[in-house]
């Protein structure tokens, strides 16, 4: 996954996660969403799905009952890319998100339902940078494509199945959005599992109804978690993560200090999974990696932010709390 890890050598020091609360005080934009009637809008549906997923041997024990809406993270970073918001013309792209998000992030939900990922003209990451400004407006134009998936979504394969949402940075972004318009204090909560939001600064106040998840096996909320090296540093910390809502993804509890025994799995490049890589402790908005073994302890030290390794880093952990979520959710319904 060394590509992903390189895309993000652009991430710069910006008040990004403080200036997307005001974004969430939004008006609707008046862009013209992608029309995901048509296929080719779809990174993956049940009906389509890329080859390295298709190789897989799969427990399919919930993608019969439960669906996964995944949104993947910002890769329009370089900073000599004039573009506000990624085209779909743009192949090249797309098949570096499909090569590198949906097979290294989306697949940590395959067997957990069956999996809907929606290109979205996602916005250029400098639009973090001006939340009052141009990246307001590219940042709401693509929700509105990611809004016009869930709505496509829920009209033609839904049928009132639960659902998990997932996403990453840009991704779990556009999904807070997602969640204040349709979900939070509605009806369709109730169909909700769980929603996977990594990867972003949310405050304890700012989703107003669904839960922050502090317990492995509870549902119908969402968990976030941001994920550093050994401690917490000066460049990032404080304007991102700090006393933002964290959850421990070792144990999916509060607990400040998990032992590495309890890791279940890091998804690396080579497609391995490599077990008991690290411990991890809560850092007040979060998660520090300790006594990380190779190939973390590697990447540390040649990168300077796991942020982008969020998911993988807890490919196996994750595809284990989620399936434990959704037994959870249908015990109690």
């Amino acid at each position: 996954m060394i590509g992903y890890f390189n895309s993000a050598r652009a991430f710069r020091n910006n008040r990004l996660w403080v200036a997307v609360g005001c974004l969430f005080l939004y008006t609707s934009t008046t862009a013209q969403p992608l029309d995901f009637a048509k296929a080719d809008y779809w990174m993956v549906l049940p009906e389509k799905n890329p080859e390295f997923f298709k190789k897989k041997t799969l427990d399919s024990t919930w993608i019969s009952k439960v669906d996964v809406f995944y949104v993947y993270p910002t890769f329009l970073v370089d900073a000599q890319d004039s573009r506000w918001n990624l085209p779909f013309e743009d192949q090249a792209m797309r098949e570096d998100i499909l090569q590198k998000a949906v097979k290294f992030q989306a697949s940590a939900w395959l067997e957990c339902g069956r999996l809907f990922v929606p290109f979205y003209r996602q916005a250029h990451l400098r639009a973090y940078d001006s939340i009052q400004g141009r990246g307001r407006e590219a940042l709401l134009f693509a929700y509105e494509d990611v809004k016009a998936a869930f709505v496509y979504y829920l009209d033609h394969y839904n049928q009132g199945r639960p659902f998990v949402l997932a996403g990453h940075s840009q991704g779990s972004t556009q999904l807070n959005l997602l969640i204040k318009e349709f979900i939070d204090g509605k009806p369709l909560s109730k169909q909700l599992v769980a929603a996977y939001l990594p990867g972003i600064g949310i405050d304890s106040n700012e989703i107003q109804q669904l839960p922050f998840m502090t317990k492995p096996n509870g549902y119908g909320g969402y968990v976030s978690w941001n994920t550093m090296y050994e401690k917490p540093d000066t460049y990032r910390y404080p304007v991102w993560y700090k006393n933002r809502l964290c959850i421990n993804p070792l144990s999916w509890d509060l607990s400040p200090h998990v032992d590495r025994t309890a890791h279940q799995g890091f998804l690396y490049q080579n497609g391995s999974i490599y077990k008991n890589c690290f411990d991890a402790d809560l850092c007040q908005g979060a998660v520090c990696l300790k006594r990380a073994k190779w190939p973390i302890s590697w990447m540390a030290k040649n990168y300077p932010s796991l942020h982008v390794g969020d998911v993988n880093l807890f490919w196996k952990d994750i595809g284990m709390n989620c399936k434990a979520r959704i037994n959870a959710y249908f015990s109690n319904e």
